[in-house]
């Protein structure tokens, strides 16, 4: 029952720096989390608290040359 209390307090102290990395990643991708994308948005990841990351599409196709 020790064992059980101890990996369950680890898990929590674990938890804030878990989250913080998801969050961290969806910067380093020029994203923001959201509960929801935009249209001109794509889902890239997960953040915290169960929210998306939600990076812009970048139009393609588009010639400016004409």
């Amino acid at each position: 029952m020790k064992t059980f209390l101890f990996l369950l307090a680890v898990l929590f102290l674990l938890a804030p720096a878990k989250n913080a990395f998801f969050d961290e990643k969806c910067l380093k991708l020029k994203g923001r989390c959201g509960n929801s994308c935009y249209k001109n948005e794509e889902l890239a990841g997960l953040c915290q608290k169960a929210l998306k990351c939600c990076v812009t599409i970048e139009p393609c196709g588009r010639s400016d040359y004409e």
